[in-house]
């Protein structure tokens, strides 16, 4: 039984282990757009990003399957699998991006990006916004807001205001500079900025083509590097582009991607210029054992195939379309603004001109118990938060805004 599980995933795992919902979930099975609960019941799926291409997808499985039972071994002996891969996934990327490693997840992929920006500026100073995340290992965790490091922030990091209503690029970009010259002026200097081009973790905030175009400038002047994480916006999310930074109109150094490059698979990687790498490698002598092996390569492989011959980029654009069309139309008190783009969009609530946070709590669970997984995000969790995998439909679009409109009647107003 789920609650029998529950308990024991307390005692063998600890507590405080992270789960969704009120009711924590046992998914036993997924397929496409759709996974199921241990007592069988079917939940679309607007949240998960890691299942990039869907639940279970048969090429992907199949990938898997064939290359570990042929060989699976460290990147320390010769494979073409990971060579293949890396040119594939590099002809995705301009600004001289041509070169990449592979590790296991995001977290480690931005630990790597810090250390690239050291070996080539020979500073510590990194900046990041206030509301975001970018990882679990020591390092990047200490960008990360959501549980300040043990003992204050380290003083190598800043953090800036993360964008919001109102804000424009300049002030973001002038609050960046403000805290280049406190990072220079304490000796540490300044290695880089590392942000999300689309402000996942910011509740990803209504802001145009351009928005960073200053800031880019600034980072530049400094003698910094641009590190785009796009672990979230990253592989045609976005439905214009393949990449958030080409979306927002970024020129990164580095980018990171991790979650949907494998399809659930532990795969992320670094991407950046030669020149980079070189100085990374000289400095560091990095090695991942798991990172590019041949399993983890063919699941990347199979991945990117499906995402090129199943055309996701451009259903992600025509779907996300039509999905925020329709959240549009929805009518409620609290309903502030819907925002996003392609398959990555949400709402903003707002009560009385505060965040609405205990009603997009409620609201949730409201919508997850009529059978659509979904989630918040936000600095107060005001913002529903849907992010579904690739293959998502009009049809699915069209069902989860008619649950959705069906559990906003059903929120009290008061929650």
């Amino acid at each position: 039984m789920t609650s029998d599980l529950f308990s024991r995933r307390a005692a063998a795992l600890g507590g405080h282990v992270p789960t969704f919902y009120r009711q924590p979930l046992e998914i036993v099975r997924g397929e496409g757009v759709y996974v199921w609960d241990a007592q069988g019941r079917q939940y679309l799926d607007c949240y998960n990003n890691v299942p990039h291409v869907g639940h279970c997808h048969p090429r992907v499985v199949e990938a898997i399957a064939q290359q570990a039972a042929t060989l699976n071994t460290h990147t320390r002996y010769l494979h073409p699998m990971v060579v293949e891969y890396v040119e594939r996934l590099c002809a995705k990327f301009d600004h001289g991006l041509t070169q990449a490693i592979l590790v296991c997840t995001g977290s480690e992929a931005n630990d790597v990006a810090l250390r690239m920006a050291q070996a080539v500026t020979g500073a510590r100073g990194v900046i990041a916004t206030d509301a975001t995340y970018h990882g679990n290992t020591s390092a990047v965790s200490a960008l990360s807001t959501r549980r300040p490091p043990i003992g204050g922030y380290p003083s190598h990091v800043r953090l800036v205001p993360a964008p919001e209503a109102g804000m424009t690029g300049v002030e973001f970009a002038s609050n960046v500079a403000a805290a280049i010259a406190e990072l220079e002026a304490a000796g540490e200097g300044f290695s880089g900025l590392m942000l999300c081009p689309f402000f996942a973790n910011e509740a990803f905030p209504t802001v145009a083509p351009g928005f960073l175009r200053a800031t880019e400038q600034v980072v530049r002047d400094a003698g910094g590097l641009i590190m785009a994480d796009e672990v979230q916006p990253g592989f045609g999310r976005l439905g214009s582009h393949w990449w958030g930074h080409d979306w927002i109109g970024l020129v990164p150094d580095i980018v990171t991607i991790g979650k949907p490059m494998a399809n659930g698979h532990p795969v992320a990687a670094v991407v950046t210029r030669p020149d980079i790498m070189e100085g990374f490698r000289s400095a560091f002598g990095y090695f991942n054992t798991f990172g590019g092996n041949p399993v983890s390569s063919a699941a990347a492989l199979a991945t990117l195939d499906v995402i090129e011959d199943e055309r996701l980029v451009q259903n992600a654009a025509t779907v996300g379309l039509h999905v925020t069309q329709m959240l549009r139309d929805l009518d409620h008190p609290f309903l502030h603004e819907v925002r996003g783009a392609g398959l990555f969009f949400g709402i903003e609530f707002r009560k009385d001109g505060a965040p609405a946070t205990d009603f997009v709590a409620e609201l949730v669970e409201q919508v997850v118990a009529r059978g659509v997984l979904l989630n918040k995000i936000g600095r107060h969790g005001e913002v529903l938060k849907m992010r579904p995998p690739m293959p998502f439909s009009h049809q699915n679009a069209e069902h989860l805004v008619q649950v959705l409109d069906d559990a906003l009647r059903g929120t009290p107003l008061d929650a």
